[in-house]
């Protein structure tokens, strides 16, 4: 299979404001808003260079997106920044109406997502923002995996015509993906196997990896799938896939109820009916600790990646 190397931990949410900065020169007419959130989203060098494009709307989420839309409509490309709990819940109506309905041009950057946002516990630990996304009619999402993942993705979300929401994380991670352009809708085959499919988003990308190889090491053959983009999604890969190894895990940092193992499901039931194990946050909320600990304690990291491959593959 082949061999992924980390070349630096770094967080994902790093990836979003080098992205951002390099889009903003590449193109005068994306700006960034942000809700008192500067440093947590990395926009600071952007701000910096451009600060006549960069608004600080302060605490007052709802209002941004608003101010947002309206600049879409004028021809700018605005990006607004927050945690993924206020920028996905805290201004769904917001978002539904103005951004949604109005098919505005507006990028939403979500960072803190998921359960490894770690010690900061379950308030802030949103695991329900891809389903709330994911039912916005003409909402682009996207869950890139690493820094450069994350970097390309939204050099390419400010390229895209219409509304993009773009989830990141907090925590260092391993960076392992090529610097190169992002596609928007392409599911990225991270390694070709013959008896099962794990196909993850974002953090869990990397955990996957890892189980890939812990399998290969006892004999099994694992195809490793990125679903980088979530919506609209890469059906044909998934299918061509499924086909081939008759077994499917799916892993997600993010809550049992419309994530992306329930969209996989849904595909395969209507064309290619696979056994499937499912990973993910179930029904429960978050709770404190390192996000190693968290993904073990919800059993999203490789070793529980590894188990649910046996079993889907006994299920054949």
């Amino acid at each position: 299979m082949k061999k992924y190397i980390d070349s630096g931990k770094i967080d994902t949410r790093s990836g979003f404001g080098v992205g951002l900065y390099e889009a903003g020169k590449a193109d005068s007419r994306v700006v960034a808003l942000t809700a008192d959130l500067k440093g947590s989203l990395k926009m600071d060098q952007f701000a910096a260079e451009f600060p006549e494009r960069f608004i600080q709307c302060g605490i007052a989420e709802s209002n941004m997106v608003g101010v947002a839309a309206g600049l879409a409509v004028t021809g700018k490309i605005p990006f607004i920044g927050s945690f993924a709990e206020f920028v996905s819940g805290r201004v769904y109506d917001q978002v539904r109406q103005e951004v949604g309905y109005g098919h505005t041009n507006v990028k939403i950057a979500s960072s803190h997502a998921g359960i490894t946002l770690g010690e900061d516990g379950a308030t802030h630990q949103t695991m329900e923002d891809i389903a709330l996304m994911r039912a916005i009619p003409g909402m682009v999402v996207i869950n890139p995996c690493d820094f450069n993942q994350t970097k390309q993705a939204t050099i390419a979300a400010a390229k895209y015509e219409g509304p993009v929401y773009l989830r990141f994380g907090r925590p260092s991670w391993p960076n392992f993906t090529p610097d190169e352009p992002f596609e928007i809708g392409k599911a990225y085959i991270m390694n070709e196997g013959s008896d099962v499919t794990i196909i993850a988003c974002g953090h869990l990308v990397w955990e996957s990896i890892k189980a890939a190889e812990a399998l290969e090491a006892e004999g099994i053959s694992a195809e490793v799938i990125n679903i980088a983009t979530i919506k609209p999604l890469d059906e044909a890969a998934v299918l061509a896939s499924a086909l081939k190894t008759k077994a499917v895990v799916v892993a997600e940092e993010h809550n049992s109820a419309g994530g992306i193992g329930e969209l996989i499901a849904g595909v395969l039931a209507k064309n290619a009916p696979t056994p499937m194990e499912f990973l993910n946050g179930e029904d429960k909320w978050g709770q404190s600790g390192t996000p190693a600990e968290l993904l073990a304690a919800y059993g999203l990291d490789a070793a529980h990646i590894v188990l649910a491959a046996k079993k889907a593959i006994a299920r054949k």
